[in-house]
């Protein structure tokens, strides 16, 4: 449904997730994907995984995706996981951010649960 000053909810999340690529891409982020998660989890419509190259590359990675998002007018993102950063979590409301050291993205593997085909409801055991 169209907002009064014509602005769709799918047009904000379109240019919400490609602030978040662009980001990422700026901050030389690795191995970034994109999961579409909408219908899947209510946590969200997307998720993205990236990865850094070393504990200070994931908290700076991190830290110019809540300015950049702040700046384009996306609201304050929550933040966990800065202080360590082997794992920072950023959820910007619809699209949650994940920013990995290779080896701690390697063991969650988080990715690979979030793209599994979905199961029939009907499941027999």
């Amino acid at each position: 449904m169209p907002s009064p000053a014509g602005i769709s909810r799918n047009d904000e999340l379109s240019r919400a997730i490609k602030t978040v690529l662009a980001s990422l891409e700026d901050s030389k982020a690795e191995n970034i994907v994109s999961i579409d998660i909408q219908g899947k989890s209510s946590l969200g419509d997307y998720m993205v995984v990236a990865s850094g190259r070393s504990h200070r590359h994931v908290a700076a990675v991190a830290d110019h995706l809540i300015r950049t998002l702040k700046e384009a007018g996306l609201g304050s993102a929550r933040v966990e996981g800065l202080a360590g950063a082997d794992w920072v979590l950023v959820d910007a409301g619809d699209i949650i951010v994940h920013v990995f050291r290779p080896e701690v993205r390697e063991f969650y593997n988080i990715e690979k649960m979030w793209q599994a085909p979905d199961l029939e409801e009907e499941t027999v055991h």
